[in-house]
């Protein structure tokens, strides 16, 4: 089969090249999938960079154990392994596999316990394809910080696949929701239902003249002391980064100490894969309150230009790889 295969760790253009390989065969408990769309996104490109540093600590100190990326795809399943009777041939699925990746290959294999659901019949290959990372982010943070309706939240970056994912699922979770954007995507969010949005080019969101229960930095360019006193008593400081020096974990550690006394905290979850992420994002794919935006889209063979353009930092949503 082919893929898109590195071997090393290091810039894309210099390690990413596209291969005949063996195709994978399914385990008892797994289905072989003949992938149709899969993406780059930030997750692909630091794990192809090994950056940062901690990241080796996942994928392999000196090499990667991964050789083929892309941890989300969508496909038809061609082929189940012995144990099976949840999915059948012909089933259109999609998912996300942060373990064994593959999306960036022909074929796949994936435990059925794992991040797999069959796709609405009214959803594409290619917008299913993009819904699961940044979708599973989002609504881990959504579920982790429980909020829910009447919780006032803002989220600073809501054009990436996390953030534009996060404005969609918080509002379907019945949050009040302010977000940022620049000044080219501001009616963009607005589509995505957001109650309000600043334009970050013209605008200092932290002078906005609201408080939140929670400011989420789906993007990591703010900072805690920035964003304090946006927040009401007791309310949480969520970033997707590490942030500077590795500050977000360490606060993470010692702010709930001062919990009892009200204070402002920061909170740094760990997204979890699981198979309740999965469904609940197929039924909001399904009912339409979730729509990922899809930039641009590259074919297979061009996925080291994917990768250029995914670390200029300027996509919007997600970028598409279509392997057909």
């Amino acid at each position: 089969m082919k893929a898109a295969v590195n071997l090393k760790y290091g810039p894309p253009a210099e390690v990413v090249h596209i291969e005949e390989v063996d195709k994978p065969t399914p385990m008892p408990n797994e289905i072989l999938i003949k992938v149709h769309a899969s993406s780059v996104n930030r997750s692909d490109c630091g794990f192809v960079r090994a950056k940062p540093f901690v990241t080796r600590f996942f994928s392999g100190m000196f090499r990667p154990r991964n050789q083929i990326l892309g941890c989300e795809f969508a496909g038809e399943v061609v082929e189940c392994g012995s144990n099976v009777d949840s999915f059948k041939l012909g089933d259109r699925v999609f998912g996300f596999d942060d373990s064994r990746w593959g999306g960036h290959g022909e074929f796949k294999v994936i435990d059925v316990k794992r991040m797999v659901a069959k796709i609405p019949d009214n959803i594409s290959f290619d917008v299913a394809a993009v819904s699961s990372e940044g979708g599973h982010y989002a609504l881990s943070y959504l579920w982790s910080m429980r909020i829910g309706k009447g919780d006032r939240v803002l989220i600073h970056g809501a054009t990436g696949a996390i953030g534009s994912a996060a404005v969609q699922l918080f509002k379907q979770a019945g949050a009040y929701v302010v977000a940022t954007a620049d000044t080219n995507n501001v009616e963009l969010v607005e589509k995505l239902r957001a109650d309000r949005v600043i334009d970050r080019v013209t605008e200092d969101f932290t002078q906005c003249g609201e408080t939140f229960d929670v400011v989420f930095d789906s993007v990591g360019k703010s900072s805690f002391r920035d964003c304090k006193k946006l927040l009401v008593k007791r309310g949480l400081y969520v970033a997707t980064e590490l942030g500077k020096g590795g500050q977000n974990p360490l606060l993470a550690i010692v702010s709930p100490l001062f919990r009892l006394v009200g204070a402002k905290r920061v909170t740094f979850p760990l997204p979890k894969a699981n198979h309740k992420v999965i469904e609940h994002l197929r039924d909001r794919l399904a009912d339409g309150t979730f729509v990922p935006v899809i930039d641009r889209t590259y074919p297979l063979d061009r996925i080291v230009d994917a990768y250029a353009f995914v670390e200029t930092g300027q996509k919007v949503g997600n970028v598409l790889i279509a392997h057909e």
